[in-house]
């Protein structure tokens, strides 16, 4: 048994433009996959070259979204507030994490949330990828975790959205 330390940087950037309109623009950036593309990845055998071929292709600012949950639960105990939690990666860039250590899937995907407060800005929060990555101590999995900070700053310009400067920092 072992207990690792370490710190991570939240990253809560306000965007301008309402929630759901936020969420419309990110959910057409960064596309669902589809439910059934890995089973039949897995049950079809297919090679490692073609999944990575696909992904590309469905993956057009390198992410997708592997889950989605509209928190309007919370308005059934008076809350005000939106929020949507998702799960947003990219399998064939994990894949890199993976081959040296399994439990690198602990951040893999990653989690965001789009969120506002009951007369308050829509937020977009996400963890920064580099900053939980790094605690595994492997160089290799470090590297693919700055290369995702590049990759999500790129999503954020793309999105017209404030990047964090510590995501231009470079490894």
């Amino acid at each position: 048994m072992s207990v690792v330390p370490h710190e991570v940087n939240r990253l809560n950037i306000e965007v301008a433009g309402g929630f759901d309109d936020f969420c419309a623009r990110y959910e057409a950036l960064v596309p669902r996959i589809d439910p059934a593309a890995i089973p039949g990845f897995v049950e079809r055998q297919t090679p490692w070259d073609e999944v990575v071929a696909a992904t590309e292709a469905a993956a057009p600012h390198g992410f997708l979204i592997y889950w989605r949950l509209d928190m309007r639960l919370m308005a059934l105990a008076g809350d005000q507030g939106r929020c949507v939690t998702y799960l947003m990666g990219n399998h064939t860039i994990a894949e890199r994490m993976y081959r040296h250590d399994p439990a690198a899937m602990l951040y893999a995907p990653l989690r965001t949330v789009v969120c506002a407060e009951a007369d308050g800005p829509t937020r977009f929060i996400i963890d920064q990828p580099s900053t939980a990555i790094s605690s595994f101590g492997i160089a290799e999995i470090t590297e693919v975790g700055h290369e995702l900070d590049q990759k999500l700053a790129a999503l954020l310009k793309t999105l017209d959205v404030p990047v964090p400067s510590v995501l231009a920092v470079a490894p």
